[in-house]
């Protein structure tokens, strides 16, 4: 059995790995100052980001929920696995051998979890399908994607396969590639009989469902022959990878394409997805055998960027808005009305503004694709109109509304769903739009609207909900002045240790902090050999080397963060990641060197004022008083060179 990865590859991993790349794959990420970007936390649901990372220095930090780490820390958190698997998993990525403390390299298959023997098994699986379609038993499944206008480009762009109509030739394949019977069940590509073992998927056109790293944590698969009595659609069980309401199968391509544009348009099936792909929406992705729900609104915030911005959402004049896009595309039959009314209450999730297109003659986007080309499937998208507007005409659509009772039933029914509505210049829109569909007054609208609201759990309100309020990271800002310094003081030089070279801080005494949390991070700069221990790595690179000065920065900082310990570690990693207040680039030395020289001479002015009380206890003849006398007048002329800036 291999054994601990050597701690110095997993240094060179550390060091080598963008942590901004690993983040932008599941969060989108927006300048937040000086060498430090943010965005919307994975970790918690959020509507302000408050999840910064600072790239040179190779950290994190939520202020949010309070999680933090480095990108092996980011990797073991979001893919909920060990240590030794983020650092596989990002060697990996990098293309890094790895070495273990007894030598070997070989495949650690009696160490990885199975998690990991999941993926692989995934992975082969998905190669074995795609192999499998061009067999001449796949005839039905190319005609099937042939008949919808895809191509062999197509389904190598999605991957799609075939399962072969066989009960254990899948089963055969992976017992032949070492993976053992618990670990084969457990991916969920086998089904458990009263004989063994057989493959889940048998005859069937495959699509791999991909995580947002592009990683296959499932399948879908659908039925080709009339003689099969299974499911239309029969997808992968929950497994320790795959969790229905946690995947959306097309993520990975179109999450940068979300991200760029704000845009995100749901579809229902993995046929829709493709079609809208190749027609140019590049934005479309479907739910995998479940309903849009909570957690695939966590990934879709993270990805839009989706956050509390007031202006988000606001239809302009030409039919676009100022900030993000939801989209949902249903049937127009009574099924699509009934999936859009459910969708309008994960609405309340989004600041974005949330819209639905829905084809009035009952395609879905692939049939519509099929029947009148890719401009169709545009042209819908572009139709969308607002989600509330479809919600209300639904509930009115089956009402009289030319007689007294359908007008007071409509009232009832639409009221509450009025109500609802975040923005309330928004929701006053609608009041009037209500009571022109009603032929009622204004005034009566409006109260039904607010009674039938009392009730309701209160709703975002930007200046009632506390998760709406910047997000204000708990170490800045105290109410003390001097305790404010010294925390801007350890930020600055915890981020810009270059700058801070020379404005005195090794110089500062023990004592010089006096908020406890702070001198314990004093106390590990100090012990892990101050500035002066990051000048010495900085001198064994050329000057101009710029990556090599922020690999001295993460490893400088590292010793620091190991010299804190567990109770203060938390606490420099906080430091480390929070915005600066100064942004500009030509600003920031300036601004660094203020900082760090303030706190010094705050340090030299009480130090002066001590050795002044205690030079004034003693008698001139006492033996304390030259010595005292001479301290006194070394800090007098330490505040003079710091005070002309030659310190």
């Amino acid at each position: 059995m291999a054994g601990l990865i050597k701690r110095e590859d997993i240094a060179a991993v550390r060091e080598a790995v963008r942590i901004e790349d690993i983040v932008s794959e599941h969060v989108t990420l927006t300048p937040a100052g000086i060498g430090s970007v943010k965005g919307l936390c994975p970790f918690h649901d959020e509507k302000t980001p408050s999840f910064n990372v600072r790239p040179a220095l190779g950290l994190w930090h939520c202020f949010g929920c309070g999680q933090g780490g480095d990108v092996i820390d980011f990797v073991r958190e979001i893919n909920h696995v060990s240590f030794t698997e983020a650092v596989e998993f990002l060697a990996g990525k990098i293309g890094f051998t790895l070495h273990y403390e007894e030598g070997k390299t070989e495949n650690r298959s009696a160490d990885v979890s199975m998690r990991s023997r999941i993926i692989d098994q995934n992975r082969i699986a998905a190669e074995f399908f795609r192999q499998h379609l061009a067999s001449p038993a796949a005839g039905l499944a190319r005609q099937f994607l042939a008949e919808r206008g895809f191509g062999p480009e197509v389904a190598a762009r999605f991957g799609i396969g075939f399962s072969p109509d066989s009960w254990d030739e899948l089963l055969r394949y992976l017992r032949g590639r070492g993976f053992t019977e618990p670990e084969i069940l457990a991916s969920g590509l086998m089904s458990q009989g009263s004989r063994g073992p057989y493959d889940r998927f048998r005859g069937r056109l495959m699509w791999p469902i991909r995580d947002l790293t592009g990683t296959v944590v499932g399948f879908g698969a659908r039925r080709l022959r009339e003689d099969d009595n299974g499911p239309k659609y029969l997808n992968t069980p929950e497994t320790a990878v795959y969790k229905k309401s946690q995947v959306l199968f097309g993520i990975d391509l179109a999450k940068n394409h979300i991200a760029k544009t704000r845009r995100l348009v749901i579809v229902e099936g993995y046929t829709d997805v493709m079609a809208a792909h190749l027609a140019g929406v590049l934005q479309a992705v479907a739910t995998c055998g479940t309903a849009f729900g909570p957690d695939h609104v966590r990934i879709a915030r993270r990805l839009i960027g989706d956050s509390a911005d007031p202006a988000a959402g606001v239809m302009l004049a030409d039919g676009t808005t100022r900030g993000g896009e939801v989209i949902f595309t249903f049937d127009g039959d009574a099924a699509g009305q009934k999936a859009a009314l459910r969708a309008f209450k994960e609405d309340q999730h989004f600041a974005s503004q949330t819209f639905v297109a829905v084809e009035k003659t009952g395609m879905d986007p692939c049939e519509l694709r099929m029947n009148r080309g890719d401009q169709a499937l545009v042209d819908l998208i572009r139709s969308r109109e607002p989600l509330f507007a479809f919600a209300i005409r639904s509930m009115l659509g089956g009402l009289d509304l030319s007689t007294a009772e359908g007008r007071v039933k409509g009232l009832h029914s639409a009221a509450p769903i009025v109500a609802q509505i975040r923005d309330r210049a928004l929701r006053r829109e609608y009041v009037r739009e209500l009571a022109g569909w009603l032929g009622m007054e204004t005034g009566e609208v409006a109260w039904e609207v607010k009674r039938s609201g009392g009730g309701r759990p209160r709703h975002y309100q930007p200046s009632q909900d506390p998760q709406e309020v910047e997000a204000q990271p708990s170490i800045t800002s105290p109410a003390d002045p001097v305790t404010r310094l010294e925390q801007q003081c350890l930020e600055v030089v915890l981020q810009r240790p270059g700058d801070a070279i020379g404005a005195g801080f090794d110089n500062l005494p023990e004592d010089a902090f006096l908020a406890p949390m702070n001198r314990a991070v004093h106390d590990a700069i100090r012990a892990g050999g101050g500035l002066q221990a990051y000048a010495n790595l900085v001198a064994k690179f050329p000057p101009t080397d710029e990556a090599a000065k922020a690999r001295a920065a993460q490893q400088w900082l590292g010793q620091i963060i190991e010299q804190a310990g567990e109770f203060a570690g938390p606490f420099v990693r906080q430091l480390a990641v929070v915005p600066l207040k100064q942004d500009r680039p030509d600003k920031v030395r300036d601004y660094v060197q203020g900082v760090v020289r303030a706190l010094v001479g705050m340090s030299l002015t009480r130090s002066i004022g001590q050795l002044r009380a205690k030079l004034g206890g003693l008698a001139a003849t006492d033996p304390q008083y030259g010595k005292v006398f001479e301290q006194l007048m070394d800090m007098e002329n330490a505040r003079r060179i710091l005070r002309e800036g030659a310190y």
